[in-house]
This record gives structure tokens, sequence and C-alpha cells, in this order.
């Protein structure tokens, strides 16, 4: 049966279809059953007052990162605890004067942006999304990562966050000089 449209030559069907079954459909849905079913549990940690950061990221991987009793100006020392991507713990002494934004890991690189005061992204990071997949001792070349962050920013014409990036990027490239 067919129906005038209201433009010239545009013509409506009605009547009944049959539903084809998408294979897809029942594959990701079994999947996000068997995923769901696992047995993962998360720790996260809520701020504390003396809390510089608390968060995680999409692996499992969580942790805060405090002072450590110890640190001094010349010297200023984190201490960071969680739980890595496996669900176990662990304790890091982090001396912020040793990192390298060129080779860091994501717990050091939160250290650095708690001492150098970055301000973050909408109170979240300031450090690149890529990060949100890094477990608890993978380097990365995280002024790298900025740069590419960069460039994509520009190519999707992002002004604000390729300022933002920027900024970001010239802050640790500060407390390289520095050291």
């Amino acid at each position: 049966m067919s129906v005038s449209g209201i433009g010239a030559g545009y013509s409506a069907y009605y009547g009944t279809r049959k539903v084809q079954q998408n294979t897809t459909e029942k594959s990701f849905a079994n999947q996000v059953n068997n995923v769901a079913s696992l047995p993962k549990t998360y720790q996260v940690y809520m701020m504390g007052d003396d809390m510089l950061y608390s968060g995680g990221n999409g692996t499992g991987l969580s942790f805060y990162i405090k002072y450590a009793e110890d640190s001094t100006e010349d010297d200023p020392t984190m201490i960071a605890k969680g739980v890595d991507e496996n669900g176990d713990e662990f304790e890091q002494t982090i001396h912020i004067n040793k990192i390298n934004p060129k080779s860091a890991t994501i717990v050091e690189m939160r250290a650095l942006e708690a001492y150098t005061g970055v301000e973050k992204q909408f109170g979240f990071t300031s450090l690149p999304l890529e990060t949100g997949n890094m477990r608890l001792n993978d380097r990365r070349d995280f002024m790298d990562m900025f740069k590419n962050t960069i460039s994509d920013m520009r190519l999707l014409s992002q002004k604000k966050a390729v300022a933002y990036y920027q900024y970001s990027i010239q802050a640790y490239w500060d407390f390289i000089s520095k050291k």
C-alpha cells in the first residue's frame, strides 16, 4: 500500500515487515553478560584532607597520593598507595625531582600534577586521555602524548582543548627545564 507524502514524488510504505534477527546483537549481549558475571571488584579511595590526589583509571588501577612525612623543599617526596589493575595493593615513594615526564608512570605524573598545581580540566585531569588505559608500571612519554593530543584537537578544531593542553604541556616543560 502506498500513500502520497507531503512532498511531490515521495511515498510512504505502510504494512508489516519481517523482523530480521541480528546475530551481532546476540553476540554483543552475550559478551556483556559474560563480562558482567566476572568476579571483579574495584577499590575507590575517597579524597581526604591530606590527600593530593585520589582516583584511578579504566584498568582498575586506583590510588591516592599524599606528601611523605620526610618530604622537604629540596626533596619533595610523596607516597602513593592503592591497588593495581589486578587488585593487588601497592605503595610507592615518589621523589618529585626524579620524575621524567618523557618516561613516567601514571602514578608519577599524578604526583607531578599535584606538585606543580597544574589546573585540572573540569576538575578531572591535566593529562592526555590516553592515560585511561595505563597500568601501574607502564611508562610512557607524556610529552609526546601531549603533542599528539594537541595535534588531534587542532585537527578537530577544538581550540579550547588545544589551548588547555598547550598550557598543561608548558607546565611540565617548565618543570623539566628547572631540573
